[in-house]
């Protein structure tokens, strides 16, 4: 009796080519692809007729844009996160959304094992494999790509050898689109010194003419486009397809992988980079010098955790309650201006706004204190300076 087997199946070659060698090994093989955004509908349609095409058995699609958005992105829009402060997650993040939706399909299917096309070099066999241990610990996981050591050209070899040829070895670039942004990777990332070049990126430069867009937040999530209110994760799909046209959003993280190497990959994330600055700058308007100092550290703590696959450990929804309360201000709209490969954050207007210029202005005048007021307070807060100074000049 055959062994079913759900395989986390994005299209790609690693993973068809789990899909053929499985299936021949005699697996009865369940194909789920998890859409964490990016996708249309007609390329869904194309990633399932080529699943079939591979053998398995059956093939679907779930649907996990909702869910990717509540269970992680707010969080990451609530923090600011930015890892090595460039990089917004785009690929981590999903990763841990996919990996849930597939254990919980395979334990609807009593399957067996759960398979995933990771190779043994990178971050993504950490995420999947934790998430399956905890989650599902009786479940075998299975990885054809980590096991064998395969090269790219050894999996190309394979396919074509079981007539499997959809010109594998002429995609120069491989692309993870979803959501929150889209990563690239090719010759130049496996190097230090080499660009992307302009080409390799998904979205090209097709407006040139400055644009305004409004972005209103209401405690802390992005609630309305332009005046007009969607979901979040509806609005940020909107942003993203117009200030893409701008070629925003682009750069090239370098960074420690779980395993202990450098890594560098490209990406491009507009919506992302943009929706995160402009929180931040509401935050910067609306919050206390201490919440934004007491956020900043445990932000990166958590994209931290995340990025290295920690996510269901506790310490992280101790985490996002506290992110979560300190959004309670954090409401307003920002104004931002979309230009040429970057964008520019005019400004904001928030009921919330802690520079109400009924306590001053800064830098001009005061209105809730007097000049000696002023002096006694400097005077205070110099105070141990003051004697630190004074007792070991006398030394």
């Amino acid at each position: 009796m055959s062994k079913t087997l759900v395989l986390a199946y994005s299209g790609g070659l690693d993973t068809s080519y789990c899909a053929v060698s499985l299936s021949k090994a005699g697996y009865e093989v369940h194909a789920l692809s998890v859409n964490t955004g990016g996708f249309s509908s007609e390329e869904l349609k194309s990633i399932a007729s080529n699943a079939y095409k591979m053998g398995v058995t059956t093939y679907k699609n779930r649907d996990a844009v909702a869910s990717y958005y509540n269970k992680v992105i707010k969080y990451l829009i609530f923090g600011n996160v930015l890892k090595n402060n460039s990089y917004p997650l785009s690929v981590s993040a999903e990763r841990i959304i996919q990996a849930i939706e597939i254990i919980e399909y395979a334990k609807s299917i009593q399957a067996d094992c759960i398979a995933h096309g990771s190779t043994g070099a990178g971050n993504d066999q950490v995420r999947f494999d934790m998430i399956f241990q905890t989650l599902a610990p009786d479940i075998e996981i299975i990885t054809p790509i980590r096991d064998n050591k395969l090269s790219r050209q050894e999996e190309i070899d394979y396919l074509k050898a079981n007539n499997i040829d959809m010109s594998w070895d002429k995609a120069k670039y491989s692309f993870n689109k979803g959501l929150w942004g889209t990563s690239v990777g090719g010759e130049e990332t496996l190097t230090s010194e080499k660009p992307l070049p302009e080409a390799a990126y998904p979205s090209q430069l097709t407006k040139n003419k400055q644009e305004k867009v409004k972005l209103r937040f209401k405690k802390g999530e992005f609630v309305a486009f332009n005046g007009i209110e969607q979901t979040p994760e509806k609005n940020i799909e909107l942003l993203n397809a117009i200030a893409s046209a701008y070629a925003i959003g682009r750069d090239i993280h370098v960074g420690d992988t779980i395993v202990g190497i450098k890594g560098r990959v490209g990406f491009e994330a507009a919506a992302a980079l943009i929706t995160i600055k402009a929180h931040h700058l509401l935050e910067k308007h609306t919050l206390t010098k201490w919440q934004l100092q007491h956020k900043e550290y445990l932000s990166s703590f958590y994209g931290m955790h995340l990025h290295e696959g920690q996510y269901l450990d506790p310490v992280m929804r101790n985490i996002e309650a506290f992110l979560q309360s300190s959004q309670e201000q954090v409401s307003g709209t920002v104004i931002v201006t979309l230009k040429p490969y970057h964008f520019s954050l005019d400004g904001i207007v928030s009921d919330h706004d802690l520079m109400n210029a009924k306590f001053g202005s800064y830098g001009e005048m005061n209105k809730g204190w007097t000049a000696d007021e002023a002096k006694g307070f400097i005077k205070i807060v110099g105070n141990q300076n003051m004697i630190y100074h004074q007792v070991n000049s006398e030394l």
